[in-house]
């Protein structure tokens, strides 16, 4: 038997095509990974050949049995065709490339089935002769959204993510897939005078079926009912069955006020165009004229809170929009209308903007959630909270959940990339979410500074610099700036920072949208570590006189612990250090803002000359989600005391070792 199997050669087939696939299944894992294919399509290919394996050994004795060790040339033409045919199925059946164009945050949840009861409203076409009424389709369109929101059968996209295409497309199917949704509804909106004609039409994007269409003719005064009727009829065409609470929330009308509800819809389109300080501000007005035409329009006062709640949390304009002004808005609204579910999003943004009761705010969204768990603006709060209350995980899992009913908005991947994994120390990851974002919104200014961020926080010095030389001057936004500017500090060319900060800080404060103070800061750094020591102190002290009136209370622009560096840096340690434990408990709840608390506190204790405290600070740091990286400690010159001390060196030798085997692991 065996001298059989040496005639045949078997024994160096088996050889021959063991070797040959074991390279073959080593270049499929890297083109697997290089274009993102699922482990199934690994697995299908070892199973091939595996089969493939006795397909062989049967060739070969077959060959050895009639003395000839070769394949006819019909037999290779056969083979050729079959790896041909095979290699074009596998290619066909591979999920798109990770860079290609239309990639979506959607795609983490891509292999899912998409559900039927689920729907995109794309923008409705503006069909009136005056074109200032495009607001008013906008508005439309949004309201038409918020209704089947309500309906918990239902998968409704975001409005942010739906702008992004064309009133009347002519590739459904492809942004049907782009969505994830198996439903389309198109619109349209012609105004003349106090009449107002509506078209719609539901549409199965796979197979161009036209499930319904409906024409609304409608005077203005009349015009409340249109989006509840509409949402209606698409989940009663979806088969969607609504609760008792779900149907009154479809049909109820916002309000019978026609000024109020057409400041509301001017206030809407508005707020979907940015967040601003300045838009939002314009936002905000618009729902005060609303609330003012109407004062139990408990809508307008749910979204007003929202806004308002958002400048206060950013400290804009603190002596007009304060903490009594968004406490009243929400009240006002839960008072009006307990059940509605932007009254209940209005009170838990509320407890996290203004009361920073984490806890309750979390509570709040999650009891709204039951009544809506489909709700985009629910989940996606809920997982701006968790994340304050350092339960990253289940934050991350919930801005993700947000992403695949709002799977456009470069916004909300920025914040899953560049405010989430990028804190908890996953840079390939934040990477791929802050890329998509890019390919959504080129050049945008916060996916692109996060990014810059990124490769920053590993030292990847040259990577930075080479996005930074790609970003086009006039369009170098205050984030972009300043993550140019701290590029330029690591690289120890503060001639170039200095010049670049100068440039942004002689620009307006609502020009650079809340970056000011930390520029300012920055610019004195960079002198200091020029020696330009007069021209660094008069910067500090400028500082300290600019925030100290607004470091009083503890919201999102690190004012309190600004103002600890800053007189540090001019000399008044003591002060200093009395504003950073105070900084330190005001955030100390806080799990994305208390870490800089906790890393300000560490560097005026270097400054001090307690490095004992200081580096146990960094210690503590480094352990933590958005704390401080070993490649910034290793790079920033900040911390140049320090950098002779043993315990330093140390410190930053054992946090990269532990990253190696991390990586190993």
């Amino acid at each position: 038997f065996f001298e059989r199997l040496k005639q045949r050669k078997l024994v160096q087939w088996a050889l021959a095509y063991a070797a040959a696939a074991f390279a073959l299944i080593q270049v499929l894992d890297i083109v697997a990974q290089r274009f993102g294919w699922p482990e199934s399509m690994e697995r299908f290919a070892i199973v091939a050949m595996a089969v493939g394996f006795f397909l062989t050994l049967v060739l070969a004795w077959y060959h050895g049995e009639r003395g000839a060790q070769k394949t006819t040339s019909t037999e290779l033409l056969i083979l050729t065709l079959l790896l041909t045919i095979g290699g074009v199925v596998a290619w066909r059946l591979a999920p798109a490339p990770k860079g290609q164009a239309g990639t979506s945050a959607a795609n983490a949840a891509s292999t899912a089935a998409i559900p039927d009861k689920s729907v995109a409203v794309l923008p409705f076409e503006n069909l009136s002769s005056d074109k200032d009424n495009a607001y008013f389709a906008a508005g439309m369109q949004d309201e038409v959204i918020t209704k089947l929101a309500k309906i918990g059968a239902l998968k409704v996209i975001s409005r942010t993510s739906t702008q992004h295409y064309a009133s009347s497309p002519d590739n459904l199917p492809e942004i049907a897939r782009e969505l994830g949704v198996a439903n389309i509804l198109e619109g349209s909106v012609q105004r003349a005078g106090d009449l107002v004609h509506i078209n719609v039409q539901l549409i199965h994007a796979a197979t161009d079926d036209h499930l319904w269409a409906e024409v609304y003719d409608r005077k203005l005064d009349n015009i409340f009912s249109v989006e509840g009727e509409v949402a209606g009829t698409i989940a009663e065409k979806l088969n969607a069955k609504l609760t008792g609470a779900e149907q009154a929330a479809v049909e109820q009308k916002p309000t019978e006020n026609l000024a109020a509800y057409d400041a509301y819809l001017r206030g809407r389109a508005l707020e979907l165009t940015g967040y601003d300080f300045d838009n939002v501000r314009q936002v905000a007005m618009k729902y005060s004229d609303a609330v003012r035409e109407d004062p139990k329009f408990a809508l307008a006062w749910s979204h007003l809170a929202q806004m308002t709640g958002y400048l206060y949390f950013n400290h804009i304009d603190p002596q007009k929009y304060t903490a009594e002004m968004v406490k009243q808005a929400a009240d006002t609204a839960i008072a009006l209308q307990p059940d509605l579910i932007e009254a209940k999003l209005a009170q838990a943004t509320y407890l996290y903007r203004v009361r920073h009761d984490y806890a309750g705010a979390q509570q709040a969204c999650e009891a709204a959630l039951l009544g809506s768990p489909n709700n985009q603006g629910l989940l996606q709060t809920l997982g701006l909270i968790e994340r304050r209350r350092g339960d990253w995980d289940r934050s991350l899992a919930h801005l993700i959940q947000a992403s695949t009913l709002d799977p456009r908005s470069a916004g909300l991947m920025t914040a899953i990339g560049g405010e989430s994994l990028l804190n908890m120390r996953r840079y390939d990851e934040a990477r791929e979410w802050l890329n998509r974002a890019l390919r959504i919104s080129p050049g945008a200014g916060y996916p692109l500074s996060y990014l810059i961020v990124s490769y920053q926080s590993e030292g990847r010095l040259e990577d930075a610099s080479r996005i930074i030389a790609a970003i086009p001057p006039d369009t170098i936004e205050p984030f972009k700036a300043y993550a140019a500017s701290y590029e330029r500090v690591l690289e120890h060319r503060y001639p170039d920072a200095i010049a670049m900060l100068q440039v942004q800080l002689a620009k307006s404060d609502d020009a650079l949208n809340g970056f000011g103070p930390l520029m300012r800061l920055q610019l004195g750094l960079s002198q200091r570590a020029s020696g330009d020591n007069t021209s660094a102190h008069a910067t500090f002290e400028q500082l300290v006189t600019r925030i100290q009136p607004m470091a009083l209370q503890v919201d999102d622009s690190d004012l309190p612990v600004l103002l600890a560096r800053a007189l540090a840096y001019a000399g008044n340690q003591k002060a200093a250090l009395e504003q950073a434990h105070r900084a330190v408990d005001l955030y100390s709840k806080d799990a994305l803002q208390g870490p800089y608390a906790e890393l300000g506190l560490a560097e005026i204790q270097m400054l001090g000359g307690d490095h004992d405290a200081a580096i146990a600070g960094l210690a503590h740091s480094l352990k933590i989600p958005a704390g401080i990286s070993s490649a910034l400690l290793r790079l920033d010159p900040i911390w140049d005391p320090l950098r002779k001390d043993p315990r330093f060196q140390k410190l930053i030798a054992d946090d990269g070792a532990a990253k190696k085997q991390q990586t190993k692991q």
